[in-house]
């Protein structure tokens, strides 16, 4: 089905049509209708108008309410103020509107009218070394701009950039050469918990070998060499270093109910063989240059604390690549190899001026350009409720299983106190989904470049803007349709609408216009917004307005359509977002 306008969509293209014909002189001139206290919209554009043209702006304002065609959408016009038009529309054309929208699967939501292909990077852990709170906003934010994005029709190609390659592995390899038997168990009987306990225990015990003894230090600074060179043996043995992370990314990620999948997870090692010819192109091309034995590429705008340039370094001095030539080469692979349009990096804010190098480097390079762009999507911290950088007490960085495994604990209380007819078993699965719900939307609901404090007690509190406050909303809801016996939710447009009706009408009326401005600007904050607002203004009509006690059965069968499509746009949104629903809390 073809996307539903809005209410707002068509009254502006019906005000524009008015302004044309009131006002011909103006040309193509915008109303700039928006959302209004003092109406259902506001257009403001009459003033610009009349500055331009030199009149009027009440008068003009009246000249365009005459030309504006009445019937079906407009119930009321009112020139207020210095040429404000307030605009009333009909309560047969909300609930019109809201009807179309539950006749589609996709709620009315557009696709996008010049559909690309974006390569994004996001998630993006590292090998041999555990998931910390740092990882929690790349993978959060990452996952639902994915979600946001293949819903208007973007085809997305996830790409995550894991940190496997490097110094520290010729020493873990070694240790292994000379302990064979330290990762020895057979495939699938070890849980992410002992994986992590494998290599943790192995990063522990080389780290102490390699500080206590120098012979061993110089074998494992060879064997980084080895790896480098693609020495058999030892890429063998740094495959099963990968394999043993995996099982445990896979386990967190499981946990934060975020699927990734393996053919998408191309780390730092992916772009080995493509870093020589990588600096040979900027070599060749004059965008970079040696300095001092070191490939370098230098900003007139990027310069050190005593104002001397600093480069962007591409080749070391001793013939090592840093991480700009990898950032480079996965560049190259998505430009050309996967024929990307949009490059999107869902990384760490304090890492701008570093992709900012990075990114103006392939631009001179020729590989971005007008029609290939990059953004990053840089976030901010996350902050304890001290609102300092989030530590445990002994000051050490928060693992981020444990804060996970803490969220379920505190929301698996909130749902058995609550319960009235669930299974123990039905409370575990509803506490991990409202736990893990209550982690992500703390995260989404804020801007991704702001910092956020993290608080567990707000975030799985029944009041306020949480997750939990939306969860219970749609299950408070289909707690009401369960009821409902016979009588089915269907739409009645000859009937009135009362205050909270209308207001949750034309709230829902909204969704597909957030979805697309969610994502047109990555911007996941928009829709938890959104849904928040929604569930707020549903709250208000369920207080003020009696569902299946109301009045008439048409009364009951539309406010009944009314619940049914909040429940199924909380539920799309918060698909979205990458949060469950629950049918019943």
């Amino acid at each position: 089905m073809a996307s539903v306008p809005s209410l707002a969509s068509s009254l502006h293209q019906r005000l524009s049509a008015a302004l044309s014909s009131a006002l011909p002189e103006a040309g193509a001139a915008d109303p700039l209708l928006r959302r209004s206290d003092r109406a259902d919209f506001q257009a403001n554009g009459m003033l610009a108008l009349a500055k331009k043209l030199g009149g009027n702006p009440r008068e003009l304002a009246a000249k365009v309410v005459a030309a504006l065609p009445a019937e079906g959408l407009v119930q009321d016009v009112e020139v207020s103020g210095p040429g404000f038009l307030n605009v009333t529309v009909t309560d047969g054309a909300i609930t019109e509107n809201l009807a179309a929208r539950a006749a589609d699967d996709r709620l009315g939501v557009p696709f996008k009218e010049h559909p690309g292909t974006t390569v994004i990077d996001w998630a993006q852990p590292n090998v041999a070394k555990e998931m910390h709170v740092g990882h929690l906003r790349n993978t959060v934010i990452g996952n639902s701009v994915v979600r946001l994005l293949e819903f208007t029709g973007e085809k997305v190609v996830s790409r995550h950039h894991i940190g496997d390659w490097g110094t520290q592995f010729g020493m873990l390899i070694q240790y292994l050469i000379e302990h064979p038997h330290e990762l020895d168990h057979k495939a699938g009987e070890t849980s992410g918990e002992e994986a992590m306990s494998n290599l943790n225990r192995l990063y522990k015990a080389s780290r102490a070998l390699f500080d206590a003894d120098e012979e061993f230090k110089g074998r494992a600074r060879r064997r980084v060499v080895e790896l480098q060179a693609g020495d058999p043996e030892t890429l063998a043995l740094w495959q099963k270093f990968v394999d043993e992370s995996k099982i445990y990314f896979y386990s967190v990620f499981e946990k934060l109910d975020v699927e990734i999948r393996d053919e998408d997870i191309v780390g730092e090692s992916g772009y080995n063989d493509m870093l020589a010819e990588t600096c040979r192109l900027l070599e060749e091309s004059g965008v970079a240059v040696r300095s001092e034995g070191a490939l370098c590429v230098f900003f007139d705008d990027v310069k050190g604390p005593e104002g001397n340039p600093v480069p962007l370094i591409v080749q070391k001095s001793d013939g090592g690549y840093g991480y700009a030539a990898t950032d480079l080469s996965a560049i190259r692979d998505r430009v050309f190899n996967l024929k990307a349009d949009t490059l999107l990096y869902v990384v760490d804010a304090r890492q701008s001026l570093h992709f900012k190098m990075v990114f103006e480097t392939a631009r001179r390079a020729g590989w971005l350009n007008d029609e290939v762009t990059a953004v990053q999507l840089g976030f901010g911290t996350v902050l304890g409720k001290d609102g300092k950088p989030f530590k445990t007490r002994e000051g050490e960085t928060v693992r981020l299983v444990d804060l996970l495994d803490e969220a379920i604990s505190r929301a698996s209380a909130i749902v058995r106190e609550k319960a009235q007819d669930l299974t123990e078993e039905e409370i575990a699965e509803r506490g991990a989904q409202v736990g893990i719900g209550a982690v992500k939307y703390a995260d989404l609901s804020t801007s991704a470049s702001r910092d956020y404090k993290f608080d567990l007690d707000q975030m799985v509190s029944l009041n306020g803007d949480t997750s939990v406050y939306l969860q219970y909303a749609f299950a408070r809801i289909q707690s009401i349709l369960r009821k409902a016996g016979d009588a089915a939710p269907v739409a009645h447009p000859e009937l009135a609408l009362a205050p909270a009706e209308r207001a949750l009408g034309l709230h829902l009326d909204q969704f597909g216009e957030t979805v697309r401005e969610a994502a047109a600007e990555y911007a996941p904050h928009k829709l938890a917004g959104y849904l928040y607002q929604l569930a707020s203004l549903y709250t208000t009509f369920y207080d003020q307005c009696p569902v299946l006690r109301a009045e008439t059965p048409g009364q009951v069968e539309n406010r009944l359509f009314l619940c049914e499509l909040t429940a199924r746009t909380l539920r799309q949104g918060m698909e979205l977002l990458g949060i469950r629903t629950p049918e019943k809390l």
